[in-house]
């Protein structure tokens, strides 16, 4: 079985994630160095820390409607709130009493937290899974107003190493990925996002 490891670009004070935009969204986020809209603070936002796991899902951002890489820098203190508060999106008997606890608890999640498995530069699966967190409507103006420090416009390097990955330059392309290291977190959240 995986293990489950956040893995992520981070300083004392910040951590970077990544989401995927249409340049309607991404453009404004950019030049305002804060989500405005039409970015909507009523409809659930996923952040994820991971890089390669991004590039996956958004296929190097050649999916319609995710065109645009935002590398967000994030405070710290806001990401471990939003997983203090999080909930799995799948029941798992370890943490939770029953299903209808966690059923209970998933509906009224304000933070949802979802494991997949993390990617090599050319998209194959790896042995531990990457975190995405699910901010709801509740608490994304946090995430907005208060957590957001920089929003970067990360689609040039983006471009940049799919190009060298074409050209079978997957060595180059590597020593432009960020640096990730694994994150640690408190005990207490750890369990409770399926870390233990």
């Amino acid at each position: 079985m995986n293990t489950n490891e956040i893995r992520a670009e981070y300083d004392s004070r910040s951590i970077t994630v990544y989401q995927a935009y249409a340049k309607a969204i991404a453009l404004p986020a950019i030049q305002h160095n804060r989500f405005v809209p039409p970015f909507s603070v009523h409809r659930m936002t996923w952040i994820k820390p991971s890089f390669l796991w991004l590039m996956e899902r958004s296929n190097w951002g050649l999916k319609s409607g995710q065109e645009m890489i935002l590398a967000i820098r994030m405070t710290r203190q806001g990401w471990e709130e939003a997983l203090s508060q999080a909930v799995l999106t799948a029941y798992n008997p370890s943490i939770y009493r029953n299903y209808d606890e966690w059923a209970t608890q998933f509906e009224q999640a304000r933070v949802h937290v979802q494991w997949d498995p993390e990617r090599t530069l050319r998209g194959k699966s790896l042995p531990f899974n990457s975190i995405q967190v699910g901010l709801s409507r509740h608490i994304i103006e946090q995430y907005v107003n208060e957590w957001t420090m920089e929003i970067r416009d990360a689609t040039p390097l983006v471009r940049k190493i799919y190009a060298l990955l074409q050209e079978g330059k997957e060595a180059q392309a590597k020593t432009l990925l960020p640096g990730e290291r694994v994150y640690l977190v408190s005990p207490t959240v750890a369990r409770r996002i399926g870390m233990r």
